[in-house]
């Protein structure tokens, strides 16, 4: 036999056999070995990074981590333009408008995603702009749709991530334009058999971001799910008695946590909070949008969080392939976790799909942004050794403050050293570090912080259930002033006044339901409530939306029952059968919301119609806390954090909970003032802030509905932001201005005392114990949640002081329960869990 004839002979026999079911057979026991061999992960946690190439891959990476600034997998990018959004009215307006636009590719990344989830309101009106519907029409134009979403512990999170998968694979059923247009992964799995040693409970998939066509990308604080969108003047009532179809928050998009988390997340219609009675709970939130070379970076991180998904849970799926990427070819593209398997299942597609010097920030800088792509990730998220570049950059940028730094976030939990275990992250060591420094100075300088009154969700707060919440509120006052280790005492024990340096506050909207006398009486002579006409109107504009395949799993949500649908229909032209009868056929005066009255040119409570006696309007006035959601950063009007993190553990050390956040700074400069003297600020970070606090401080006016005509509503490369120059503009100008900040002060000195007065607002400074908390707030059923506490209160004296409120400014009680123990150790606050907390 000739040399070399032997392994010629072998190799005809393999390609013989691969066309028979020995061959497959042998590929299956390869398959099931290493699906059995995941249990050895139990006691080999480092089993992705103990062989010869993975430690070449980590070290690699870690090379190019400690060549960038904040030791970031992705190098800072000159020549980006970015667009902020704030609130959801704008943010998801401007989505819509960029997914429409969408020609190749759309690469999602949510901790929940709701596909029902209407962009564009009123929802009634704009059915063609509900989110499933839009990838619906992009699949079916051939754009391949690739959205990672959380797998949650569904014991613990009700964002139903199996109805958001089936649901979306549903919308272009096989055979239909569009069919396997749409991927959608859910990470971690919890699956013991599957996963074994790499199952992962506590920790989340956080990032909130959107790639479409390697072109634009969007990044911050919004997830595309219910309960996100809102406009600038914050309204909590969605009562319409000109009729149900002009209504806000259709279904589960109504929500209101303090009073019931949502439930059953998948039966999107339904609702058990009747709007006829409670508000909603309104939410802020701030995001980004932009062109640049930073849109690399964040499809890059999509990509290796796709491989890395498709290795640890659908390596053996025909159905999904791997991504690989122009920039990350041949021997690099082990740095974005493509694996070449000798068995491999599932193809390769390589992105973009058209050549990537085709994107116009490829042939030059798109605008001025300085910016930088940052993430906390690690093994259990991404593959990777642990990054926390978030956290560094946090730190750096807070230490070398000047002026001020201005955060919002959904937490404050910060240590300032070892001895605030189980906190770890260092962020409030930072801000001690610029403190002390600015006090030792003389230096004017000041730390603002806005976060929620109650950052997690619960009911009342005196509740057992609600220790969770009480554990993370507990937490944060230690990281503000309970504690030696804390940052205000920190800070005094190198002898400077924090009271000087560091003031923290909340948001509280308030609102009149316009559950008018006709409206009552509709409800009384139809037999039928309100509730359940939403409920019918829900039914008729969110039921419809392609939930229907034969491999769709049929779920709550799906529509209804004939006869249940029917019965609603039926509920439905009853009420409205009685308009006429109840005078309804007529305009109706009273307005449907009240919030403008808060914001600039919206008028007075007292000048507002009510077609009744007041006395009955009294009822009919609410309020809540205005939950703040973003994660943002801005410091001295130049540099700019905003994405996905939060200010705790989970989101800034790395090994927990995933994230993404972009840092920026504007090399386009405007002539500003600090502190009464010229400077050159950031137009970029001025312009954001100067907008922000305008609507904190009611300088802004309501938005209208209507967005179209809205420069702030549009994508980046429509237009760029509209700052809304004039007088209020000039006036926020300076950030350290004794004007601006009497105002501040001033609103929040009003705002509190007016809600605690009306409302009993909580959680208050008066409440110092728990049964402080009683006397303050009684635990009866006599008055319904955030509803006037004084029914006996003269109606035109309501009227007045609500009058007074101006913008939506209160001050955190920093005394709550500090006479009390917050968060007693327990089944739920223990040694195992209170990493859960922070």
């Amino acid at each position: 036999m000739a040399p070399g004839e032997d392994s010629r002979m072998f190799a005809g026999l393999r390609d013989k056999l691969k066309a028979t079911n020995l061959y497959d057979a042998k590929v299956g026991a390869i398959h099931f070995k290493n699906k059995v061999g995941k249990f050895g992960n139990l006691i080999n946690p480092n089993h992705r990074h103990d062989e010869e190439h993975e430690k070449a891959t980590d070290e690699k990476r870690n090379r190019i981590a400690e060549s960038h600034r904040f030791n970031s997998f992705a190098p800072e990018r000159d020549g980006n333009k970015i667009k902020w959004y704030v609130d959801g009215q704008d943010y998801f307006y401007a989505v819509s408008v960029a997914l429409e636009k969408a020609k190749e590719t759309i690469y999602i990344e949510d901790w929940w995603l709701s596909p029902e989830l209407f962009l564009r309101r009123p929802p009634y009106y704009n059915q063609e702009y509900r989110l499933d519907q839009v990838l619906k029409r992009r699949a079916e134009a051939g754009v391949k749709i690739y959205i990672i979403v959380y797998k949650e512990v569904a014991a613990a999170v009700s964002c139903n991530s199996a109805h958001t998968k089936h649901a979306l694979h549903a919308l272009c059923p096989e055979g239909t334009p569009g069919h396997g247009n749409i991927s959608v992964l859910r990470h971690p799995d919890h699956n013991i058999f599957e996963n074994a040693g790499d199952m992962t409970f506590y920790w989340a998939h956080h990032e909130k971001f959107i790639v479409i066509d390697y072109e634009i990308a969007f990044i911050g604080g919004l997830d595309l799910c219910f309960g996100r969108w809102d406009s600038r003047q914050h309204p909590c009532a969605d009562v319409h008695p000109a009729g149900v179809q002009n209504e806000m928050f259709p279904g589960q998009d109504f929500n209101n946590n303090r009073i019931l988390d949502f439930q059953s997340v998948e039966d999107w219609k339904s609702n058990e909070l009747s709007k006829a009675d409670y508000g909603r709970m309104p939410w802020h939130d701030v995001a980004m949008g932009l062109i640049g070379d930073c849109v690399y970076d964040i499809a890059e991180h999509f990509v290796l969080r796709w491989n890395f998904v498709k290795r640890d849970k659908y390596k053996r799926s025909e159905n999904v392939e791997w991504l690989t990427m122009t920039g990350r070819e041949g021997e690099n593209e082990d740095l974005i976790a493509v694996q070449r398997p000798k068995h491999p299942v599932g193809g390769y597609s390589h992105h973009p799909l058209s050549p990537l010097e085709n994107r116009s920030w490829a042939r030059g800088q798109q605008g001025t942004v300085h910016a930088q792509i940052v993430r906390s990730s690690c093994d259990w998220s991404s593959g990777i050794l642990t990054e926390h570049s978030i956290q560094n950059a946090y730190c750096e940028v807070i230490r070398n403050a000047q002026h001020y730094v201005y955060i919002e976030n959904q937490f404050f939990i910060t240590a300032t050293g070892e001895e605030q275990a189980p906190i770890h992250n260092t962020i409030g060591r930072a801000i001690v570090d610029a403190c002390v420094r600015a006090g030792k100075e003389g230096r004017k300088f000041r730390v603002i912080i806005v976060i929620p009154a109650v950052p997690g969700f619960a009911g009342d707060l005196r509740d057992d259930a609600a220790m969770g919440t009480r554990a993370i509120m507990d937490y944060q006052y230690k990281s503000i002033h309970r504690g030696p280790h804390s940052i205000f005492e920190q800070i005094k024990a190198q002898g400077v006044d924090p009271k000087q340096y560091i003031f923290i506050f909340n948001l509280r909207s308030y609102d009149r339901l316009n559950k008018t006398p006709a409206m009552v009486q509709q409800e009384e002579r139809s037999g039928v409530k309100y509730q359940d006409v939403q409920r019918a109107e829900a039914e008729e504009i969110m039921a419809e939306g392609g939930h229907s395949s034969t491999d769709h799993k049929p779920t709550l949500g799906d529509s209804i029952a004939g006869d249940e649908k029917e019965r609603l229909m039926d509920q439905k032209r009853k009420f409205e059968a009685q308009r006429v009868e109840v005078g309804l056929d007529k305009e109706v005066t009273s307005t449907d919301s009240i919030a403008a009255t808060a914001m600039l040119n919206g008028g007075k409570v007292t000048e507002q119609r009510w077609d009744d006696d007041l006395e009955k309007e009294k009822e009919n006035f609410i309020q809540e806390e205005l939950y703040i959601h973003g994660k943002l950063l801005i410091v001295d009007d130049r540099i700019v954090i905003c994405g996905s993190s939060n200010i705790n553990d989970r989101s800034q050390l790395g090994v927990h909970d995933s994230e993404l956040s972009i840092v920026m700074e504007d090399y386009n400069t405007i002539d500003s003032a600090m502190d009464g003297q010229p400077f050159k600020a950031g137009h970029h970070a001025a312009t954001l802030r100067r907008l922000l606090w305008r609507e904190h401080l009611g300088l802004l006016p309501a938005q209208p509905l209507d967005a179209s005509k809205d420069p702030n509503a549009q994508p980046v490369d429509v237009c760029p932001n509209d700052i809304m120059e004039g007088p209020e503009y000039d006036f926020v100008a300076d950030p350290m201005s004794d004007q601006v900040w009497n105002m501040w002060t001033g609103n929040a000195d009003t705002n509190t005392q007016i809600f605690r007065h009306l409302f009993r607002a909580d959680p208050d400074d008066n409440i110092k114990t728990f049964d402080d908390y009683e006397a303050f707030l009684p635990r009866h059923n006599k008055f319904k949640q955030g509803h006037l506490h004084d029914p006996f209160m003269p109606a035109q004296e309501v009227r007045e002081k609500l009058d007074q409120i101006k913008g939506h400014l209160v001050w955190m009680p920093l005394d709550f329960l500090c006479d009390a123990p917050m968060a007693e150790k327990g089944l739920q606050v223990n040694a195992y869990t209170e990493s859960i907390y922070t």
